[in-house]
């Protein structure tokens, strides 16, 4: 489902004074959106050409801290403009805020008009571009999870998130009588997003008590990327209209199932589905298997791609969805990837690792290289587990920390070849300095395990 609005008729609705402001969004390094708001009226006359920005907006972390040591801007280098290049196909109404458009940008250098390599949304561009040099289309889809809280983001700041009450009270997984008391702010979300040319599915009940489940319609993975930046800004603008609260945290509390976001990927060939083979095991092509088999040969050097934060590690435990093992299996959800609909023209992979924290360009374009090298390589496809993959001893583990996670990052050659060794640096330093950070804080954790006793 395109973008709903073109230059064109946005003129119209500006003349008409049904818009008046426009968002430019970039995507930053952790996949919130970035940008202005510009009078429709301006933006029209000249921002839909380009805008500008500054550097430093993909070399901070989750504070907005210019963090020290990014090879591609500092102190030392001025932190300098990119351009904001609006991408007018993706120009679209948002009708949770008034009299409002937005479009996304791509980032430019500010001298040569190049795509800063380094960027989200030109990271996935370029294994993109590889896919389709090789004959293919990259499919995708994301599954979101999220939990809706009943105070609003203000008020539990304030608090210091000590009263985290989530809406729901109970374990409301497909359940349309509990999730009834949700949707106030749930049918706004759909309703939203849809009137924003998101093709939204459905929206669930998750298997925690206050987490919601959103699924938008497969589609190719940079209209997927930017829809997912755009569902996780609209849920938790939605929310904070109605006064309410939304995290998209991996894991917020102990005890409590993480959200994930899980990846649905396959390729389509000439228009067809390049991994449906009727004559194969499970429907599952050679190309499908070799693209499989790239995934798990890589799974180790992705996952700081998945689960960017030291946060993010604390959702792999056994017993809550969350895997812990990255194996493939068929429709079993205890594996790290899960081939889904076997058998069907529909078969694809699921990848189950990533959380909800995650930046859905570098997620997607990680999941593209390691799969387009499993074609390129001919990789045969290992063995497929089966039963509680939980269990499974000897099977390939998940990084346990996002210090081994980056590890493995950095010594990838074939991520480094695929994305540039710049790229691979810029994020593997980004990972480095959120470990450093988490080693630095005093916990509450900390405090009320070691107060007194210690």
């Amino acid at each position: 489902m395109p973008a709903n609005l073109t230059l064109d008729q946005l003129r119209d609705e500006v003349a008409a004074g049904a818009i008046d402001t426009v968002l430019t969004c970039i995507v930053d390094m952790q996949g919130r959106l970035m940008g202005k708001r510009f009078h429709a009226a301006h933006f029209i006359e000249s921002a839909h050409e380009e805008t500008h920005g500054c550097d430093y907006l993909l070399a901070t972390d989750l504070e907005m801290f210019t963090v020290p040591g990014f090879a591609a801007t500092s102190w030392e280098k001025g932190y300098g403009d990119y351009v904001h290049k609006p991408d007018l196909a993706t120009l679209r109404r948002v009708p949770w805020l008034p009299g409002t458009a937005m479009v996304m940008c791509d980032v430019l250098d500010h001298h040569r008009h190049d795509d800063v390599a380094h960027a989200p949304r030109s990271v996935l561009k370029r294994q993109i571009g590889r896919a389709r040099a090789m004959g293919f289309e990259p499919m995708m889809a994301t599954e979101l999870e999220f939990f809706l809280f009943e105070h609003g983001f203000d008020a539990l700041r304030d608090g210091r998130y000590a009263d985290l009450q989530p809406l729901g009270r109970y374990n409301a997984d497909y359940a349309i009588q509990l999730t009834s008391k949700e949707e106030t702010v749930m049918r706004a979300i759909r309703n939203g997003l849809y009137g924003a040319g998101v093709p939204v599915e459905n929206t669930k009940g998750e298997a925690e008590a206050g987490q919601e489940e959103i699924n938008i319609r497969y589609s190719d993975a940079l209209d997927t990327a930017d829809m997912h930046a755009i569902i996780k800004t609209a849920c938790k603008e939605i929310a904070h209209e109605h006064g309410r609260a939304i995290t998209f945290m991996a894991k917020y509390a102990d005890g409590r199932a993480g959200s994930s976001s899980h990846i649905h990927q396959s390729l389509l060939k000439d228009g067809a589905p390049a991994f449906f083979d009727p004559g194969a095991e499970n429907g599952m092509s050679a190309i499908m298997r070799a693209y499989l088999a790239g995934l798990l040969q890589h799974a180790e050097a992705t996952t700081t791609f998945l689960a960017p934060y030291v946060n993010s590690y604390k959702r792999f435990c056994e017993g809550l969805f969350a895997p812990t093992r990255a194996v493939w299996s068929t429709d079993n959800r205890t594996a790290g990837f899960r081939v889904c609909a076997p058998a069907t023209k529909a078969v694809r992979v699921e990848c189950r690792i990533g959380g909800a924290d995650l930046n859905p360009y570098l997620a997607l374009a990680a999941q593209i290289a390691a799969g387009l090298d499993g074609i390129e390589r001919g990789l045969d496809l290992e063995a497929e587990m089966h039963g509680d993959v939980y269990q499974a001893d000897g099977a390939r583990k998940i990084p346990p920390t996002l210090r081994a996670a980056a590890d493995a990052l950095d010594s990838s050659k074939m991520l480094r070849e695929a994305m540039g060794d710049d790229v691979i640096d810029h994020y593997v330093h980004a990972a480095r300095w959120e470990v450093e950070a988490a080693d630095r804080a005093v916990t509450d954790w900390d405090v009320m395990r070691g107060f007194e006793r210690a």
